[in-house]
């Protein structure tokens, strides 16, 4: 028997894709917004694609605030962006 691979949905594109191929942003119990690189930590999780792109759309389309049920400030989408920047350029 194969083993099931966990998929998630992008709050950016839609698309699904498998849960190692995407960052997890977290919201944290204490309240900030952050990468969640290891997709370990605790908290409420959102995936999004590894790509600015799915950021930005995730940004236009309010995805994030979605999944959290919580407006979110543009600080954390800027934070967010130089977190994704840092990914990238590894």
């Amino acid at each position: 028997m194969s083993k099931k691979i966990p998929l998630r949905q992008c709050v950016g594109c839609g698309e699904m894709k498998s849960k190692k191929d995407m960052m997890r942003v977290l919201k944290t119990p204490e309240g900030p917004i952050v990468l969640d690189v290891t997709g370990k930590k605790n908290g409420r999780g959102a995936y999004l694609c590894k790509s600015a792109d799915c950021l930005k759309k995730a940004r236009k389309n309010k995805g994030l605030e979605r999944s959290f049920k919580m407006s979110i400030p543009d600080e954390v989408y800027e934070g967010l962006e130089r977190e994704f920047g840092d990914i990238e350029t590894e």
